[in-house]
């Protein structure tokens, strides 16, 4: 009787541990990151790597304020329509904390719209533009198309560049880069002679680098990004086109290098400091967080980083652990939603491997001069611009 009793108790004592450690799971619930990407199609050159960067912060930082972390990943195939839909599955079935995503601007700002629509923190690593209160709960961690372009227009100045040409992709990203073209040029006293546009999918833009040769511009600006960024180049080259050229810092990627070839040689592009981390002064507070990434990106995928976009979600993954570490409440909940998109929107200095994020309620973006520099492609290889 008396072992009876003992191994009723035994029972009940395991029974009681059991469910006193599935109740301190609970109560250190996961912090669930819905993560869009384009994994496939047109836009995957930039989506493959941003991949890449959250898994390395996350194998860095697999807990985030004593949480564990649950990624949960979808492909959205390089179409906007579906980024917004994964939007919707990971807010509304998965019950995510926040997303993460996407690799190109019209399926970024599909995401955003859900994000609102559904109170849902969203950290883009995509430049996306959402005034007024549509924007109330997306940030981004990538440089401000005004800024960056702004750096290359200085170049430009510098260089004596007095006409440029541009071509870019029909869609969002192209008219967010020519505006900001347009809108340095005309400061800067040099005149836009041409507005070229493509499509991400085609496969050739003869037509559009014919007319922008016989209007004889002293440069050309492209405002596109990835592999498809490459072939105003490449049709510039076969024209014999000696003029400046010029782009976007979506173009800072091992595709893209491979696929432009010898005709990119020369080019000029926007980056954050991270891609010549190496060559900052001790003293810049972003050169040790951009060594950290390329440790932790090495350990993980085997080799050191060769592009500028997996550090994109490197840094929304710090700016998460930031915000995360000064949000109230438990995941899962709206409350903790909201509370973790006040201390995202709310973030001051924090150092990443693109700049310094200062962000406010009303600011989109967080970063400033600190975050660009020029660089040059020379044979192959990126380089600080003198």
């Amino acid at each position: 009787m008396t072992a009876s009793l003992s191994f009723r108790k035994l029972g009940r004592l395991v029974g009681a541990t059991a469910v006193a450690l599935a109740a301190a799971q609970a109560s250190a619930a996961d912090l669930k990151i819905g993560f869009i990407s384009s994994l496939s199609g047109p836009v995957s050159a930039l989506g493959i790597p941003y991949e890449k960067g959250i898994r390395a912060a996350l194998a860095e930082h697999p807990t985030l304020a004593g949480k564990k972390v649950e990624l949960i990943v979808l492909d959205d195939a390089s179409d906007p329509t579906t980024a917004g839909r994964n939007a919707r599955k990971l807010a509304v079935e998965d019950k995510v904390d926040v997303l993460i995503g996407t690799s190109g601007v019209p399926g970024a700002m599909a995401i955003a719209a859900v994000a609102r629509e559904l109170n849902v923190p969203l950290i883009s690593p995509t430049p996306v533009t959402i005034p007024g209160p549509e924007g109330a709960w997306t940030v981004t961690v990538s440089q401000p198309f005004p800024l960056m372009v702004a750096g290359v227009v200085e170049k430009m100045k510098k260089e004596g560049v007095k006409t440029v040409a541009f071509i870019g992709f029909s869609d969002a990203l192209g008219d967010l880069a020519y505006d900001s073209l347009v809108k340095s040029a005309e400061a800067a006293g040099i005149k836009v002679v041409a507005n070229e546009r493509y499509a991400r999918s085609d496969s050739s833009v003869a037509g559009q680098v014919l007319k922008i040769v016989s209007a004889r511009p002293d440069a050309v600006f492209a405002g596109n990004s990835g592999t498809p960024g490459a072939l105003p180049y490449i049709g510039l080259a076969e024209r014999g086109f000696k003029g400046r050229i010029y782009g976007t810092h979506g173009l800072i990627n091992a595709d893209f290098v491979r696929v432009g070839g010898n005709s990119i040689n020369g080019l000029e592009v926007p980056s954050g400091p991270v891609l010549v981390a190496d060559q900052l002064p001790d003293s810049n507070p972003i050169k040790k967080v951009s060594m950290n990434y390329r440790a932790a990106y090495q350990k993980v995928h085997g080799a050191a980083p060769t592009d500028a976009f997996s550090s994109y979600t490197y840094d929304s993954y710090l700016l998460l652990a930031d915000a995360a570490a000064r949000a109230k409440g438990e995941p899962g909940t709206p409350a903790y939603r909201t509370s973790l998109r006040d201390a995202i929107v709310s973030t001051k200095e924090l150092v990443g491997t693109h700049g310094i994020y200062n962000f406010k309620p009303d600011n989109r973006y967080g970063s400033d001069q600190r975050g660009v520099v020029i660089v040059r492609m020379d044979k192959g290889t990126w380089k600080l611009a003198p």
